[in-house]
């Protein structure tokens, strides 16, 4: 099939569209290293670990088993149990009883103006006494020098702020293919490799390690200036760097681990609370991002078949790109490469139309209904109140 010279141009645009930001993951591939060992015998300050955890009874006893393990000399964990109706508090109570590092905090009742999490992580920091506080979820299992290496590593850096992307466990074919995909959105078309550039703007936070130093997290207004963001973590990281902070992010596959979401589905219905959010609420960004997607992650797949010429040569070189990024980011995130990863780069086409699904969903039900959380619905007009970036314009222009 000879195509038109307008979808040519589009074919040349969606070209661009992926390969750019390809060669920049290639040149910065070694942008975001893996945590590296601790050096020398220097003192390490006190570090709070704060996981909120809500009907978490099925994982936070493992989970605190490996913090538990840590060989970091002065460590307390606070658990901020909020309103599980599960067994949660008990099970971490029966823990607290054994090992006095553990903290148990109870919420019973949500404040107004609050989302669950966020309110739990900053009720968690307000009781910790640790010069470092460590935010986690209540699935993160660690190795058992990932917290002395870390702190080590951000003291002798002079960090304020380090955050860590964890080896992503999935069952089954489909959800391993989205978490490669997952993740080179997040590494490649958004960018979160520029986070280490001191030249950059970049900020990134990940929920299952964001380490930051108490004087920093204080000057920027502690979780109360994200009381109502639900996508908190990276927004923490990016409010961070905004007011100055200095920031690392590494790769931490072989320090830390978390099964995401138990199955594909329940990623989707778990993304709705913040894929919106992210977008900052706006519908035309949404429509940007869906017709981005398709355009340069599912078009490709079809045109190679159904055109030719300079179309198809265009599209199977962006075909070659992406298979090749996805391929590294399943090293990077889930395991080594073998038929799973292979896998992944041929279910591109359909990882990208799930996550346009969870998008779109997002967008309907949040403007249907508002955004529901943890048993609480939130409306709009609540949430587009707080950017979590209030503040910073004025700090950046100083």
């Amino acid at each position: 099939m000879t195509p038109p010279p307008a979808l040519t141009v589009v074919d040349v645009l969606v070209f661009l569209a992926v390969v750019v930001p390809f060669v920049s993951l290639v040149r910065h591939r070694s942008a975001i290293p893996p945590l590296p060992p601790a050096i020398g015998t220097a003192e390490l300050p006190v570090l709070s670990v704060i996981v909120p955890a809500r009907d978490e009874a099925g994982t936070i006893e493992a989970a605190l088993g490996s913090l538990l393990a840590q060989d970091y000399p002065d460590l307390e964990i606070v658990v901020v149990d909020d309103r599980s109706s599960d067994g949660t508090g008990e099970a971490v109570a029966r823990i607290a009883a054994r090992d006095m590092r553990v903290r148990l905090v109870r919420v019973d009742e949500l404040p107004a103006g609050w989302l669950g999490k966020n309110h739990a992580l900053w009720r968690g920091a307000d009781r910790a006494r640790g010069e470092w506080l460590l935010f986690t979820d209540a699935d993160v299992h660690f190795v058992q020098s990932t917290l002395r290496h870390a702190v080590a590593y951000a003291t002798s850096e002079n960090l304020d702020h380090l955050t860590m992307s964890p080896r992503l466990r999935g069952r089954g074919l489909l959800l391993r293919a989205f978490l490669a995909f997952f993740g080179y959105a997040f590494v490649t078309l958004w960018g979160a490799y520029r986070a280490n550039d001191p030249k950059s703007g970049r900020g990134v936070g990940i929920g299952a390690f964001n380490l930051v130093r108490r004087g920093p997290y204080e000057a920027i207004g502690t979780m109360r200036a994200l009381s109502l963001r639900p996508d908190d973590d990276i927004r923490l990281g990016r409010r961070l760097r905004a007011f100055g902070f200095r920031q690392r992010v590494l790769n931490g596959r072989d320090a830390l681990t978390v099964e995401w979401y138990p199955s594909l589905g329940a990623a989707l219905t778990g993304l709705e609370k913040s894929m919106y959010s992210s977008l900052e609420y706006r519908i035309v960004d949404a429509l940007g991002v869906l017709v981005f997607m398709v355009a340069t992650m599912v078009w490709p797949y079809v045109g190679v078949f159904v055109l030719g010429g300079i179309d198809r040569a265009l599209l199977l070189g962006v075909v070659a790109c992406l298979s090749v990024g996805i391929a590294e980011t399943y090293r990077q995130a889930i395991g080594p490469l073998d038929r799973w990863a292979i896998a992944a780069t041929v279910l591109l086409p359909m990882s990208t139309l799930c996550f346009a699904y969870a998008v779109a969903r997002s967008v309907f039900l949040a403007e249907r209904r508002g955004v529901r959380w943890r048993g609480t619905t939130y409306p709009l007009s609540l949430l587009r109140g707080q950017s979590g970036l209030e503040g910073t314009a004025a700090k950046r222009s100083r």
